[in-house]
């Protein structure tokens, strides 16, 4: 068997086990408790913002105190909000641009995950955040040239807040749920993008997000802006050392695809297996705009993470494509959201998710074809491969379909790897485990396909090494 290696991007060991157990890092500030309006506005002064992001921010918290826990939770009885830390500075005086300039014990980390060396291979910009602040920033000059801008969200709302206003909070808002109010409430750190019209980014930019203690939670804000005939590929990586408690991540990302514009939207999530994850994402793809989202969802204690676009103006499109891995007594709950709200609007949304070790794969979709989307289609296709009897995996679709000249398609399929697939394999000379990683890595072989050569390396070797780990399936 053949074997492709990349030096600094395919580790034997999962990110958890690379990182060990959680080090005590230096932290300069940190807010933790009930949260209040006291402490919001508290957190306003200290990052120095305007008067209207602490507007929001209070807004915010109101509908966080009225609104409901969602009726789709459950879970996360273990989270205490009170309890956790809602806002950690690290102790970083301001975002660097080497690395040698991050302090050792926050370095480390990203050595070991190999971050440096995958900016200097493939990435035209990097932002870097450990705990609620950026630590690294780093962009190419060509990005400067083009008269792209990326920065720490912090950072653009204060440099550029007339057009960080007209965008933040615009695309998901914050009175979509609890835990959407919550984050803006509390929100901090993540990246903000422009990219100007018809300019093309050659090289993907990276957001990468690391929570590096227990009872702390991480609430980035991500938001994307392409201006006509724009083209950007977005890539967000997160991952955590293990703690002995729990934490909580309540990330956002905002797309804003205007006309004739594509954005690329990938996320490798590889969260250890004692955070709670919500990851909230939507974009709205104006007349003839695209947008495409890939999720890799590998780790975390459960994960919540509905990619969603809004397809406004004619002839917009959007697929989305979402794989998803719950092995041991882990929860993956996602799918895919596709609002058609103009003719000739077109989505496509894959689902596919592997359920081994006692593992728990829900999909919830929804396709919404409104009145007067003339002639929109929608095709979408669920995929469970379950690997034993104490897994299971459960599909709930959504189709609203007011249009009647629109076509919506949708199949699901769930099957379980044969013995005679894996004994004529194993005559072969490959060891159970071997057989059975081949032919999952078969079952997404059109998904990795999608994704860029380097991060669809990783992907494989993360979840190889998953398998690799198993004691036998049934």
């Amino acid at each position: 068997m053949v074997k492709t290696e990349v030096s600094g991007l395919l580790p034997e060991r999962l990110p958890e086990e690379i990182l060990g157990y959680a080090a005590p890092s230096k932290a300069r500030l940190e807010f933790r408790g009930r949260i209040s309006r006291e402490l919001v506005e508290e957190l306003s002064r200290v990052k120095g913002e305007p008067g209207w992001m602490l507007r929001l921010r209070l807004r915010a918290l109101e509908l966080f105190e009225k609104l409901p826990t969602p009726n789709w939770v459950y879970g996360i009885e273990e989270i205490d909000l009170e309890e956790l830390a809602h806002y950690v500075k690290p102790d970083v005086e301001e975002p660097v641009k080497s690395w040698d300039d991050l302090p050792a014990e926050i370095r480390k980390y990203y050595e070991k995950l190999g971050i440096p060396e995958l900016e200097a291979k493939m990435l035209a910009g990097l932002n870097v955040q450990f705990e609620s602040e950026t630590v690294y920033h780093n962009v190419k000059e060509l990005l400067s040239k083009k008269g792209v801008i990326m920065l720490p969200m912090d950072e653009a709302v204060k440099r550029y807040p007339d057009l960080v206003k007209k965008y933040f909070g615009r695309v998901f808002p914050a009175s979509d749920h609890k835990f959407a109010a919550l984050h803006y409430a509390l929100w901090s750190g993540g990246a903000f993008v422009y990219v100007p019209p018809h300019v093309r980014v050659p090289e993907p930019l990276e957001a990468f997000f690391l929570i590096g203690r227990s009872l702390e939670s991480q609430f980035e804000h991500t938001l994307i802006v392409a201006q006509e005939g724009g083209f950007i590929h977005f890539v967000e990586g997160c991952s955590a050392p293990m703690f002995k408690g729990y934490s909580f991540h309540d990330g956002m990302v905002e797309v804003y695809a205007h006309r004739g514009s594509t954005v690329k939207f990938t996320t490798l999530q590889n969260w250890s297996r004692n955070v709670v994850n919500f990851n909230n994402k939507r974009g709205i793809a104006e007349e003839d705009a695209r947008i495409d989202w890939i999720e890799g969802s590998i780790g975390s204690k459960i994960t919540y993470t509905y990619p969603s676009t809004v397809l406004r103006g004619a002839r917009a499109s959007s697929s989305s494509i979402v794989v998803q891995l719950a092995k041991g007594p882990y929860v993956k709950d996602s799918g895919s959201k596709m609002l058609h709200l103009a003719p000739y609007t077109r989505s496509r949304i894959i689902n596919k998710s592997i359920s081994v070790d006692g593992g728990v794969n829900i999909y919830r979709g929804l396709v919404r074809v409104a009145k007067g989307a003339k002639h929109a289609r929608s095709h979408v296709e669920c995929q469970s491969l379950i690997l034993d009897d104490k897994s299971v995996a459960y599909t709930y679709p959504h189709n609203q379909v007011d249009e009647p000249t629109a076509q919506v398609t949708h199949e699901a399929t769930t099957g379980k790897i044969g013995e005679e697939q894996l004994f004529y394999l194993r005559q072969r000379g490959l060891t159970e485990q071997e057989a059975t990683s081949l032919l999952v890595m078969g079952f997404l072989e059109d998904v990795m396909a999608d994704l860029p050569f380097e991060y669809a390396l990783v992907l494989r070797r993360v979840i190889e090494v998953e398998f690799a780990r198993l004691g036998g399936v049934g």
